[in-house]
């Protein structure tokens, strides 16, 4: 209250600066009725009030700083009547003591104390003071009236504490001023407000304009000049009009046509074009600038709804003509390189029967001389008389001529590098020296252009399926296993080799944590490089889990045993850059198309220092091998868009970890819902992984017998995780038989197996059960028995009794029931233990030891913003309806809620804050709800988790900065504020980024449907808590703690300060009842900023600490 009190003595008191200079004017001189005399008095007395607001301007800065910003500004916007001082003679023409009339700062202070105590809404309650009280109420006293102190007595203006007895010469007050009711002094009337004297309504006994009536029973008393200066609630009729212009207090001019007047207006102001504002208009009507914003949006929108996917599918299709174009470029260079062969293999053929068929013809007479050539070659004489089997003389046929040319200058040659290798392979077939000939596309390659070295498009296409047409003829060469096949596949440098990654583990155990239950037990062999292997069971066998075990990814669990990683015990993380994990889902990005997920996949994880055409060649290397050729720029699809078909869809999911190149790849189910002929695609395509040199392992359900025989190795686990058979694929069917289960006929035998293993199916050996067959394999290799399995042993020998204790309880298992308490205790343990494993393992560091270095943080992020990019455009429809909502919104507040200028428009920007905040939440869920699976795999691939989350707010971004900008174009021109259009953006924009980061919080750690309820709840509760008008700290600290109290500050602070002159009063006493403060405007921003930034660190946070594995 005190707080109210000094407030409006403050504002007022910038009036007290008028009182000294009338005072002293009028001390030297007497009151005539000369115009110009009293002209430069009133002008004397205005720039002596204009001098002493220096002097205020501390006092009002550091007690009504909350309301008053610029000092000089205000007080301008206010009392500056140096444009027109007619109010001032005129009064000092009817008054000559116009000095002594004025209120001092004590009866000023005595008003507007009164009046705040009262609530401000009735100044009838002032206090009683020495001039108006019980005992004496003068005509003076009642509303529009002032008294005098008479002539001769001297009054100081700005003595706060006395009141000057002033109870002589009764007279209305003047026009411009206004003498409130229980004080008998004027105080002048602000700028803005209209002031005239009043004037008697005989009907209703009302001095109008005001409110105020006559007193009765005084015949005497008329009605005086204007009885109250206050908020426009309590003194609207103070306020000049809507639809006209106050140049003074005391003059009111209507609007003119083409020009509109607010309330409490100095002067009128021009339209905009294309708006209608006819006379007396309190407002331009600009409705006709949001229908063409309107028009021009939708357009917009529907432009980008239609054609959103044409940018990208234009860029794809002139790609796809350049790569078509390399394809032709490489299979015509192929097919040519084929014909010459060919050629040139039809004319040695030819030219070799010649040869036979000359050396039949003169083997006589050229006897002697081709034993001696042969000689000269190393060869020894061939036994018999029939030199045309000589195999190795079509091979020499060129030195013969070139020695028979010169027969006199020949001298003895050193064999030539041919007959060296020659003979080399006569006298050690099986040895691999001599394979250094240059023969094939050797001097091709030579002139090659290196891949660094290749920029364009074109140039890198050509390079990439060069090589691949090259790779082609090599494998069907060697398939044909041909003498120069073989020299080329032996001498050929370029090939590369992968780091050897070979597993080997021993006992492997894995205990469930809490429930004591194993999910693998000793579990031991090892899986080799350039090798397939399948791992097999029924379920519950714990096959997923022994892969999650080999990949490091097993957390929840207690593990015993050892893991060997190429005979060294090492982590298995420090590996993770070069091993390929395939998970069961197909987590594949469905608004991408197949070559860009598998080409994004392959620059984040590929080297560094990889040439981009061998990144290239590496993607249409994987491309080709999986047959996904056809739907390289198809979609992969979503649930709501459909796209390639499954099968496609799973071999993109294997894709995604081939590209990379890794030396150990481990699939969860790779061939699960796929048919017999897309599964042999699948592991043909796995097999020539496996010939470079990579140590595959996969589980698979049921294969065909086909497929089963691809395979090289077998891990068969029965249920709870005990190993069955670990050996080669080929021995499977001996190994079992010789335990007496043959497989029938017809019958798959994996199926067979695993039937056994799950007791539909009955060995055909009635000692062996599913129960002790993994003993049967402990007992074959020689592995230690765990104790609590050794009660089986006898039962292998004696039937009924091995199945009378197999029938029995396990040992252990009559023990004492745990309590409800005290399982849920170790429920809760648990549940700690595992979070607690899931942090260690996702902030785990290791040493690299991959000796791939790939791309940074900051590439990955140039990555991921493409990408993201992408995924945007054509999610475009997604975002045209948001926006199209928006401008909805926006209409619709903008013209319900219209500006309230008593509460400075708080109403419908309350209403803004609600909309915003809960269309732009909704709308960035989606930024990380759809997305956390794929993050999770890629964060687990070495992928930088940072680069991720930073590319998808970066992007985000343009909805930060366009959303205010589609809303305001709606609300701003219904609504029509007194704040600029500018400052309206810059609150929103900080708003919708201080949102978009709460939405991210939830998105990250709420499923979907608990994160859009939060979403639409919170902006609600917080907005009621931060509107709240008590006067509990409590609630004061908790609106503090709300983002919609800043967002509302700013909106209202930026529109308060639009308010001057007579509005003054209005905008303190909003403020106040807000708790807003006018110099906080830059403030509300920085924490709405720092909210948007603090829940993007709190997201990403939580993204990497309890990301699922």
């Amino acid at each position: 209250m005190r707080l109210r009190i000094c407030l409006f003595i403050a504002v007022l008191g910038l009036v007290l600066g008028l009182s000294p200079g009338v005072h002293s004017q009028d001390d030297g001189s007497s009151p005539g009725k000369d115009q110009a005399v009293t002209a430069l008095v009133a002008s004397l007395i205005f720039n002596r009030l204009s001098n002493l607001t220096g002097s205020l301007a501390g006092e009002i800065t550091t007690h009504f700083g909350f309301c008053i910003k610029d000092v000089q500004k205000d007080w301008n916007g206010a009392f500056n009547f140096s444009s027109d001082l007619t109010f001032l003679t005129t009064c000092m023409k009817v008054n000559g003591d116009l000095m002594q009339r004025l209120c001092t700062a004590a009866e000023i202070k005595l008003y507007f104390s009164s009046f705040y105590a009262s609530g401000g809404k009735s100044t009838n309650y002032l206090k009683p003071n020495k001039n108006c009280n019980l005992t004496s109420w003068i005509p003076g006293c009642e509303p529009g009236w002032a008294c005098s102190v008479g002539v001769d007595e001297k009054v100081s203006l700005r003595d706060s504490n006395t009141i000057p007895t002033r109870i002589l010469d009764s007279k209305p007050c003047c026009s411009g001023f206004f003498c409130p009711r229980g004080l008998t002094c004027m105080i002048p009337c602000p700028l803005g407000a209209y002031c005239p004297k009043a004037k008697l309504n005989r009907t209703t006994g009302i001095c109008e304009p005001y409110r105020y009536q006559l007193p009765p029973g005084n015949f005497n008393h008329t009605c005086g000049g204007a009885d109250i200066w206050a908020d426009v609630g309590h003194s609207s009729e103070l306020f000049c009009s809507a639809g006209s212009y106050c140049p003074s207090t005391t003059a009111k001019v209507p609007c003119s046509s083409g020009h509109y007047c607010r309330m409490g207006s100095t002067s009128e102001k021009r339209c905009f074009k294309l708006t209608t504002c006819d006379p007396n208009t309190a407002n331009q009507n600009i409705h006709a600038y949001g229908v063409m914003l309107i028009a021009a949006v939708s357009t917009l929108l529907l432009i980008i709804y239609n054609c959103s996917d044409q940018v990208l599918t234009t860029r794809e299709r002139r790609v796809a003509l350049s790569r078509d174009a390399a394809m032709r470029n490489a299979r015509e260079t192929a097919q040519a390189r084929e014909r010459w062969k060919t050629a040139k293999d039809i004319a040695k053929k030819h030219a070799i029967g010649l040869q036979t068929q000359l050396s039949r013809t003169f083997s006589r007479k050229r006897s002697v001389r081709q034993d001696n050539e042969l000689k000269v070659l190393g060869y020894p004489k061939p036994p018999g008389p029939e030199d045309s089997l000589l195999p190795t003389l079509p091979l020499n046929i060129a030195s013969s001529s070139k020695q028979s040319s010169a027969p006199s200058t020949s001298k003895k040659k050193e064999p030539s590098s041919l007959t060296k290798m020659m003979r080399a392979l006569e006298d050690d077939p099986d040895s691999n020296e001599g394979f250094n000939l240059d023969i094939g596309d050797r001097n091709i390659r030579k002139n090659m252009p290196k891949p660094k070295t290749m920029q364009t498009r074109s140039q890198i296409f050509k390079y990439a399926y060069g090589q691949l047409e090259k790779e082609k003829a090599m494998q069907q060469q060697n398939k044909n296993l041909t003498f120069s096949g073989v020299i080329s596949m032996a001498t050929d440098s370029e090939i590369r080799t992968r780091p050897i990654i070979e597993l080997a583990f021993k006992d492997l155990t894995l205990t469930l944590k809490g429930k004591k239950k194993h999910l693998l037990r000793c579990v031991t062999g090892k899986i080799m490089p350039g090798r397939v292997t399948a791992v097999m069971g029924p379920s519950g066998a714990g096959k997923t889990t022994f892969l999650n075990a080999l990949a490091g990814k097993a957390t929840g669990c207690t593990m015993s045993g050892l893991i060997l990683i190429n005979g060294q015990i090492e982590s298995i993380h420090s590996y993770k850059k070069i091993i390929g994990f395939v998970p069961q889902d197909d987590i594949v990005h469905g608004n991408l198309t197949v070559e860009e997920n598998l080409w994004f996949s392959a620059r984040c994880r590929l080297s560094a220092d990889m040439p981009k055409a061998d990144k290239v060649l590496v993607v249409e290397r994987v491309v080709e091998a999986l047959g996904l050729q056809n739907v390289r720029d198809s979609l992969v699809g979503t649930v709501e868009k459909r796209g390639i078909s499954g099968g496609q869809r799973k071999r993109v999911n294997v894709g995604l970890e081939m590209v990379m190149e890794p030396s150990l790849l481990i699939l969860d189910e790779p061939t699960s819902g796929l048919d017999s002929s897309s599964s042999l695609l699948l592991l043909r395509a796995l097999r020539r992984e496996a010939l470079e040199g990579v140590n595959i392992s996969m589980v698979v359900h049921q294969p065909s017998y086909a497929l089963f025989k691809m395979f090289d190795d077998l891990i068969l686990l029965a249920k709870g995780g005990l190993t069955v058979y670990h050996g080669s694929v080929k021995k499977v069917e001996e190994y079992f038989g010789n335990l007496g289960i043959n497989v029938p006929d017809r019958v798959n035998p994996p199926d067979h197996y695993i039937d056994i293993l799950e007791g539909i199916a009955k060995p055909n050996n009635p000692n062996l059960n599913c129960k002790n067959l993994p003993i049967r394999w402990m007992l074959h290799n020689g592995y230690e028995v765990p104790p609590d399995m050794q009660h089986n042993l006898s039962g292998l020998d004696a039937p009924a009794r091995g199945n009378s204790l197999n029938n029995g309880s396990a040992p252990g298992a009559g023990g004492e029931a745990q309590s409800f308490a005290g399982e849920l205790w170790s429920d809760v343990k648990c549940n700690v233990e595992l979070k607690r494993d899931n942090i260690k393992h996702n902030f785990l560091v290791v040493k690299d030891l991959s000796n791939r270095i790939t791309a940074g943080t900051t590439q990955q992020y140039r990555y991921f913003l493409g990408r993201v990019g992408k995924q945007r455009l054509r999610e475009a429809k997604i975002q045209a309806v948001d926006y199209l909502i928006l401008l909805l919104a926006g209409a619709c507040l903008g013209t319900l809620a219209k500006v309230n200028d008593e509460t400075m428009g708080a109403l419908g920007y309350t209403y803004t804050v609600i909309a915003v905040s809960l269309l732009c939440k909704i709308a960035a869920l989606r930024t990380f709800a759809l997305d956390k699976l794929h993050y999770w795999r890629e964060s687990a691939s070495g992928m930088s988790g940072f680069a991720s989350f930073l590319s998808k707010d970066t992007i985000d971004l343009f909805n930060t900065l366009i959303k205010p900008l589609v809303y305001l174009s709606m609300f701003y021109f219904f609504n029509n504020p007194r704040s600029s259009f500018t400052d309206n953006y810059i609150v929103l924009v900080a708003l919708v980024y201080c949102v978009t980061g709460i939405a991210y919080v939830f998105a990250i750690i709420l499923e979907p449907g608990p994160a859009q309820l939060w979403s639409v709840l919170l902006p609600v509760v917080l907005t009621l808590i931060a509107t709240q008008q008590s006067r509990s700290a409590i609630l004061k600290n908790m609106a503090n703690l709300c983002y919609p109290k800043w967002a509302l500050e700013g909106f209202v602070i930026a529109n308060a300060e639009r308010y001057s002159g007579v509005w003054l009063i209005t905008r303190c006493g909003s403020l106040m009842q807000s708790g807003y403060d006018l110099s906080d405007w830059y403030l509300c921003l920085i924490v709405l900023v720092l909210y948007g930034v603090i829940t993007r660190i709190i997201a990403f946070v939580y993204m990497v600490t309890f990301q699922k594995k």
